[in-house]
C-alpha cells in the first residue's frame, strides 16, 4: 500500500486521548490564558447576530471558554480529555462565571449529547483538525448542524495543507501527520467546502498563528433550514 493511500490506524488515533490527557496534566496553561484571536472575532460575530447560547467543541484548558462567558455568552463546552474538563471546572468559580459555563466530558466522534435545534452558535478552534477520519469529520459536521437552531452559526478553524508541518513527521493516513506526538488532520479548501453540506458558507478566510507559523482556515457557516 502506498503512503498516499494508507488507511488510518484506529488504535493510533484512539491513543491521542491519552496523549492529550497527559499533556494537559503536565502543562497547566499549555496555550496560555489569553483568548485566541479566532475567539475574539467569533465573539464579535455572534454578538452582532444576537447569538448567546454557545456550544464550544474541544475547549482544552478553557482560555476561550472563560472569555466567552465573561463576554456574556452561556457556554456549553465539550472535551474528551478528563484533565481538560477538570482544568476548566477549577477555573470557573474563581472567574465568577459558574452560572454561564457547563463543562462536559465527551468524545465528539460519538453523537453530540443534545436534542435538535438547541444552540444559537458553535465554535471550535482547531478541534476539526485533530485525529479524525474524513468520515468522522463529516459525521461531526452534521451533528453540529443538527444541534444548531435554524440560522445558527458555526465557526471553526483548521490547519491548511500549506502549513509547514504538512507532510512531515509520521503519516497516519488520509491527510493526517503526527508531529511531536500530536496527530493533525490538514485541510484543503475543497475539504472545507465538502464538510459544509447543509450549511451556507459565509466565509473561508486564511490566517496565521504562532511562531512557526501555523497556517489555518477560519470557516464561518450558517444553518439555513431544519
Amino acid at each position: 500500500m502506498s503512503v498516499e493511500s494508507r488507511l488510518p490506524e484506529r488504535d493510533v488515533l484512539d491513543g491521542q486521548r491519552t496523549h492529550w490527557d497527559a499533556t494537559f496534566s503536565q502543562k497547566p496553561e499549555m496555550f496560555g490564558v489569553e483568548p485566541s484571536e479566532p475567539a475574539l472575532k467569533a465573539a464579535e460575530l455572534f454578538k452582532r447576530a444576537g447569538k448567546t447560547n454557545l456550544l464550544e467543541l474541544g475547549g482544552g484548558q478553557g482560555r476561550d471558554t472563560l472569555f466567552f462567558a465573561r463576554e456574556g455568552f452561556h457556554v456549553t463546552v465539550l472535551d474528551y480529555s478528563q484533565a481538560a474538563i477538570e482544568a476548566i471546572t477549577a477555573k470557573v468559580d474563581a472567574a465568577g462565571v459558574a452560572d454561564r459555563i457547563i463543562a462536559l466530558l465527551h468524545d465528539v466522534r460519538e453523537p453530540l449529547p443534545f436534542d435538535n435545534n438547541v444552540f444559537d452558535c458553535c465554535y471550535s478552534h482547531m478541534l476539526f483538525c485533530m485525529a479524525f477520519t474524513a468520515l468522522e469529520l463529516d459525521s461531526l459536521s452534521q451533528e453540529v448542524r443538527r444541534v444548531l437552531k435554524p440560522g445558527g452559526l458555526n465557526v471553526y478553524t483548521v490547519r491548511r495543507k500549506n502549513d509547514p508541518h504538512y507532510g512531515t513527521g509520521i503519516h497516519r493516513g488520509e491527510d493526517m501527520y503526527e508531529v511531536g506526538g500530536f496527530i493533525v488532520h490538514f485541510f484543503s479548501r475543497e475539504k472545507v467546502e465538502r464538510l459544509a453540506r447543509g450549511f451556507r458558507v459565509l466565509s473561508i478566510d486564511e490566517f496565521e498563528e504562532g511562531g512557526l507559523p501555523r497556517r489555518l482556515f477560519s470557516v464561518t457557516l450558517r444553518k439555513e433550514r431544519q
